[in-house]
């Protein structure tokens, strides 16, 4: 059984349209999000942190909305903004910028105490709790061939996900988070349907590599 981390019954729904019936099931359990420039090691670092704490093999995203104007905020702090300043006010200082142009992006972390065959898929090998673990001289970010080894340092598959927009006044009655104020191909997120939200949205895309590989793991 694949657990997938989250708080939110739709993002479960979501991957259910991607992975076989009965193959997923949501895990709440709140780790600690570390604070990164990337959602990489954020979904990493929480990949392995359910993946300890259940056993079994997890499946974490990370998720947020890049500004191109500037310069990529509020990215991987998008739900600490939302949650203080507000889409609306991310919405003003948007407004004034000449290139009001942004992305959700999302990236899937999966865990399950195994190590990954070669693939273009990225590998994150970083493990700060086996670093702090082997102490002074050794780094605990081995990649299988040192002295930690692979089961310390818990490789974690990342899938990332993409779709382009850009920030428009809120309109919309459905969706959540940014999704009144992120316009893409004419509608904003919260304009759409679920079925047309889920079949362009950054999630379903990184969901469908993951997917596709999970099914020959």
């Amino acid at each position: 059984m694949l657990r997938y981390v989250t708080t939110n019954p739709g993002k479960v729904r979501e991957a259910e349209r991607y992975l076989p019936d009965g193959s997923v099931e949501r895990l709440d359990f709140d780790y600690p999000e570390i604070q990164a420039a990337e959602l990489g090691p954020i979904a990493a670092r929480g990949a392995r942190e359910a993946y300890r704490h259940v056993g079994e093999p997890v499946l974490v995203d990370d998720a947020g909305l890049f500004v191109e104007g500037l310069d990529g905020f509020p990215g991987p702090y998008s739900s600490y903004v939302e949650e203080t300043l507000g889409i609306e006010r991310v919405h003003e200082i948007a407004a004034d910028l000449d290139d009001r142009r942004a992305a959700f992006r999302c990236t899937l972390g999966y865990c399950d105490g195994e190590g990954f065959a070669a693939s273009p898929d990225p590998v994150d090998r970083g493990d700060r709790n086996a670093a702090a673990a082997a102490g002074p001289g050794g780094d605990g970010d081995e990649d299988g061939a040192g002295q930690h080894g692979e089961a310390e340092t818990l490789p974690v598959k990342l899938f990332e996900g993409y779709v382009p927009g850009r920030i428009v006044a809120p309109r919309g009655e459905g969706g959540f988070g940014y999704d009144p104020i992120f316009e893409h191909d004419g509608e904003t997120f919260a304009e759409m349907d679920t079925d047309r939200k889920n079949a362009v949205s950054h999630r379903g895309r990184a969901l469908e590599k993951f997917a596709e590989w999970y099914a020959d793991r």
